[in-house]
């Protein structure tokens, strides 16, 4: 197991006040000491901060001047990311229009924008600015990698320590730990004898790291809000979530059987005992996963199949490869699906859907990029939203 992150949440303002980054600084060198010396592996250190529209003093038009500013105060405090926040329900329009232009303006930050709340429910207004933002990021590099900051957001809470999920309530800062922990499914899965055996054997697993990282932070003044245990993968094989599925039985992701497979591991990870935090389910990222891209390349993993399975475990349609030419309308389709879920089943989803410029649905991808494997462009539904569910209104979507 790795630590994917140590996420330092704090509030931003503009003009950004440099004191707090440099806090953030100090809490997470500190934080990655003390995992370090308990035996763990620090990829990365990131803060996140409050929603966009919160942001004292900052107007839509400078959000690539604040984001610039941020990513300053990352480099000299040695943070490696930040999420700026996200554009919240009922905030003007000009905010989703700048996300580009921050992404473009920058290498270090991530961004997103909400689609649905509990409290706000489902709006088709911004699930059509999230689609139109994931277009024109699709477009800014050749390969498409725009999108890997940027996602749409539904029924997601502060504090969760995945980027580019993450983001402040606002108050007092506070940090979490997001673990790489897809090995430890592998470890407890092959060879076991029974599902009883399976899941004891990653409960405990689990419950371990988390009683370690945990005691390994305890002596830092800040307050630690938990560990996000979703069992993100790596493409590799021994870090692959594919691969566990498959050695709890499943024939091949994708296949009959899979949908059960998910649940059994978000189960124990739900049920077994350390501080949670964040989505604390199940990822299934097809690109950053060796065994789910090798299944979406054989077509035994679709869209669908991903969206089926974000019923029973998190984190939503996450690094999907999509076609090039692929409508605003028909991303907005699936994203609208993705928010329908959240809130119906009242859990935290996201999507981060990833058109690739001049590819058709089966054409090979590769990436320069050591956190995603090679792939192949999954095939989506053609046909965009009209009439009711076309329109910019917002409705409610209660819990079942």
């Amino acid at each position: 197991m790795k630590i994917r992150s140590i996420t330092y949440f704090c509030d931003g303002s503009f003009p950004l006040d440099g004191k707090a980054m440099a806090q953030a600084g100090a809490c997470l060198q500190r934080a990655r000491a003390a995992l370090l010396q308990a035996g763990y592996e620090v990829q990365t250190t990131r803060a996140a901060l409050q929603p966009l529209g919160a942001v004292p003093g900052l107007a839509p038009v400078q959000l690539p001047q604040y984001a610039l500013a941020v990513q300053a105060q990352l480099v000299l405090n040695n943070i490696d990311y930040a999420g700026l926040g996200p554009v919240r329900l009922g905030d003007a329009q000009a905010y989703w229009a700048a996300l580009p232009d921050v992404l473009a303006a920058t290498q270090r930050i991530f961004t997103a924008g909400e689609i649905a709340t509990r409290a706000g429910g489902v709006s088709l207004g911004a699930i059509q600015h999230a689609a139109q933002v994931a277009l024109r990021n699709s477009r800014l590099t050749a390969d498409g990698l725009g999108n890997l900051r940027f996602a749409a957001l539904a029924g997601v809470a502060p504090g969760t320590p995945f980027l580019p999920a993450a983001f402040h309530a606002g108050g007092a800062p506070v940090f979490a730990v997001a673990t790489e922990a897809a090995d430890l499914a592998v470890a407890a899965f092959t060879g076991a004898d029974s599902v009883a055996h399976a899941c004891a054997r990653l409960v405990a697993a689990l419950e371990l790291h988390g009683a370690q990282v945990q005691q390994a932070l305890a002596g830092l003044p800040q307050t630690f809000t938990g560990i996000d245990f979703s069992l993100a993968p790596f493409p590799e094989q021994s870090a692959s979530i594919g691969v566990a599925l498959e050695a709890l039985g499943v024939a091949a992701v994708g296949s009959h059987g899979t949908l059960a497979a998910a649940a059994l591991v978000a189960d124990c990870v739900q049920h077994a005992r350390f501080p949670h935090a964040g989505f604390s389910g199940l990822f299934l990222p097809l690109l950053e996963d060796q065994r789910l891209a090798q299944r979406g390349a054989e077509g035994m993993l679709t869209v669908n199949d991903l969206l089926l399975y974000s019923a029973v475990c998190g984190t939503g349609l996450d690094t999907i490869p999509l076609a090039g030419d692929i409508a605003a309308g028909e991303l907005a389709a699936i994203m609208l699906d993705v928010a329908a879920l959240a809130l119906r089943l009242g859990k935290p989803l996201t999507a981060r859907l990833m058109p690739i410029p001049g590819k058709r649905a089966g054409d090979p991808i590769e990436f320069d990029f050591p956190f995603f494997a090679n792939g192949s462009v999954l095939a989506h539904k053609r046909g965009a939203l009209s009439g009711a569910l076309g329109g910019n209104e917002d409705f409610a979507l209660r819990a079942r």
